[in-house]
C-alpha cells in the first residue's frame, strides 16, 4: 500500500480512504481513519492538509491518503 500526503486538493475525492487529524488532536497528532464525504478546502493546496468531512461527520485535515496500489 502506498501513501500520498493530503496537501493537494487534486489528490482527494469523495469516497477516498484517508487519515485525518481532528482539531482537538492537532497537538498530539493523533490520526483518525475514515472515508471522505465532502472536501471543505477550496484552495488547490494547503500546507497543513486539505480540510475534509468524513462519512462519520468528523472534520479535519488530511495527513495521509491511503491507496490500494503497492
Amino acid at each position: 500500500m502506498t501513501t500520498l500526503t493530503g496537501t493537494e486538493r487534486k489528490n482527494i475525492t469523495p469516497g477516498l480512504s484517508v487519515s485525518i487529524v481532528l482539531k482537538k488532536d492537532q497537538r498530539s497528532g493523533k490520526l483518525t481513519d475514515g472515508v471522505v464525504k465532502d472536501i471543505l478546502t477550496k484552495a488547490p493546496n494547503h500546507t497543513h492538509g486539505i480540510k475534509v468531512r468524513l462519512q462519520t461527520g468528523e472534520i479535519g485535515r488530511v495527513k495521509v491518503i491511503k491507496t490500494g496500489i503497492v
